[in-house]
């Protein structure tokens, strides 16, 4: 029986990021064409003939945001038939991690704004995007238990408390400080510096530590299994 397709191929980029202030948060771009004119969403668009689906990603946030992320993970498909007004559009998404202090973050083409948004204080999105951010909120719950991708989202070097910050912020849930500790520690990737913390006001500063990527990739080659 043959089948007839009149369907589009979208992208769309769930970029998280995360300040010690701010907590977990995620860049959303305001949108300057109907449908949904003026709502918030996130960044994406339709994929050229010409592009591959990582090309388009890549294209789409450089344009609509001025963020270059030189690694996405393909997170999910979202195929429902209403899930865009216009025509029938399959929308491939894709999430990263970043730290919004790395960027200049500048709205252009479909986009008249751009800004970062705490992941408990969303607006009212466009399309189905509120789904697509929950989909990949719970993808980075659970990456972050099983490998330490949260690492990326930290300065080069940091006091221990800030990684424990960045759990409780991904994780929306508390943790054992002392049981965490034990378990991170335990790897051998993360280093502890001679290097002070530095305080704003009274009390005994403690040392800084940093992620040894290499150590980590040298663990994992050893079937190194990594559990929060």
């Amino acid at each position: 029986m043959p089948v007839t397709q009149n369907i589009k191929v979208a992208v769309d980029a769930v970029v998280f990021g995360y300040t010690s202030k701010e907590g977990l948060s995620v860049l959303l771009i305001k949108r300057n064409i109907e449908p949904f004119k003026n709502s918030w969403a996130l960044p994406g668009g339709l994929v050229a003939d010409h592009e591959s689906l990582e090309e388009a990603i890549q294209r789409e946030l450089r344009e609509e945001t001025g963020v270059n992320i030189t690694y996405l993970e393909q997170l999910y498909s979202f195929g429902q038939p209403d899930r865009d007004p216009r025509n029938r559009v399959i929308s491939i998404t894709y999430y990263g991690l970043v730290r919004p202090d790395a960027f200049v973050v500048k709205a252009a083409t479909d986009a008249s704004d751009v800004k970062w948004f705490n992941i408990k204080k969303l607006p009212a999105l466009a399309f189905d995007h509120t789904t697509i951010i929950s989909v990949a909120r719970e993808r980075l719950k659970s990456k972050m238990l099983y490998q330490p991708v949260g690492f990326e989202l930290l300065e080069e070097k940091f006091p221990f408390s800030e990684l424990e910050k960045l759990y409780l912020s991904v994780l929306d849930r508390p943790i054992d400080r002392r049981n965490f500790k034990k378990k991170i520690t335990k790897y051998g990737f993360l280093e502890e510096t001679t290097e002070k913390q530095a305080l704003e006001g009274a009390g005994r500063p403690g040392n800084l530590f940093r992620f040894n990527e290499e150590k980590y990739y040298q663990l994992q080659k050893e079937g190194i299994s990594f559990e929060i």
